[in-house]
């Protein structure tokens, strides 16, 4: 039984112990900190008096706003950190390559003129100098800018065309059709085709006189007069160029179509006309349509008046007409 209770009185005065030395090690840690914190404290503490001493010794060595253009002007470009290539282009110190500078070239022709020595000017340089110089000098800038042109391309992915290949390229499609207009060629030897189907009320007749039932009088006729009806399609009777387009009181709306070797067509009494002035016509295109008759041709009722000339002079169309 003593034994047992000297056992344990052992263990509680080795936990007394052992208690008393961790909060002795817990009050002077705590100690150690407090301390710590108090100088941090004090060092974070602003000091406003040496602030608005530093202001006003920075304000007495600033430089006025007045005397900063003094100031950059005593510093040449040799002072300063740039690089030349960056530099804007045509700006006032700067030479771009492959041009030659006005000014410069006003400054030499006029210098003799002021009164300078000629001796004093750099001795010329011969024609083939010259123009050697004059040659490369053109010949690099061309280079590189299409050395320029074609880098651009690459990198964008396009292709790229020069200037002569742009140049060969037509306008527009309007410009191709006028191009490739065929070449007017109606010979002697050529036929035509009928404007229309129909009797001929009116023959040619220019070696003798011919009557006229309107009128009530016998005349020369340089055309044919073929019966039609009003409304009725009037087709080209052969390929050719639109001269004019025009009102004659006598044959109504005409159409006046050069075929090429002086050779014209004419055709009269017509209305809803369907070319213009300078259209190319193949032959069976629609021209137009029958009109009414001109009082002129009221008693030989709707017709076309068809004519054929040459250099101006009257052919039979008869001998031409399938």
């Amino acid at each position: 039984m003593r034994r047992n209770r000297n056992g344990v009185r052992k263990e509680r005065i080795i936990m007394l112990a052992s208690s008393a030395l961790v909060l002795t090690a817990l009050t002077v840690t705590g100690v150690f900190v407090r301390s710590n914190r108090a100088k941090t404290g004090e060092n974070n503490v602003l000091d406003f008096s040496a602030i608005e001493s530093g202001a006003e010794e920075t304000a007495e060595n600033t430089t006025p706003g007045d005397d900063m253009g003094t100031l950059f002007t005593e510093v040449g470009t040799d002072d300063l950190d740039y690089d030349p290539f960056f530099q804007e282009a045509n700006s006032v110190n700067v030479e771009n390559a492959g041009t030659v500078d006005e000014s410069k070239k006003n400054t030499e022709k006029t210098a003799p003129e002021s009164g300078e020595n000629p001796e004093d000017k750099p001795a010329e340089k011969s024609g083939e100098e010259s123009s050697a110089e004059t040659k490369s000098g053109k010949e690099e800038p061309e280079k590189q800018e299409e050395k320029n042109n074609a880098d651009a391309g690459a990198e964008e992915g396009m292709f790229h065309e020069s200037v002569e290949t742009a140049e060969e390229m037509p306008a527009d499609t309007e410009a191709i059709a006028t191009a490739v207009q065929p070449v007017l060629d109606f010979g002697d030897e050529d036929n035509l085709v009928w404007p229309i189907v129909g009797d001929i009320l009116i023959n040619y007749s220019m070696d003798k006189t011919i009557y006229f039932p309107t009128l009530q009088q016998y005349k020369y006729h340089p055309a044919i007069v073929i019966s039609a009806t009003e409304g009725e399609t009037i087709t080209a009777a052969a390929e050719g160029r639109v001269a004019s387009v025009s009102y004659d009181p006598q044959l109504g709306n005409t159409v006046v179509m050069d075929l090429g070797n002086q050779y014209e067509l004419t055709y009269g009494q017509l209305e809803n006309i369907t070319v213009s002035e300078g259209s190319y016509v193949v032959t069976g295109d629609i021209i137009g349509t029958v009109a009414s008759p001109t009082k002129y041709y009221s008693m030989e009722g709707a017709n076309v008046y068809f004519k054929l000339t040459k250099d101006g002079e009257p052919v039979n169309p008869m001998t031409r007409l399938n």
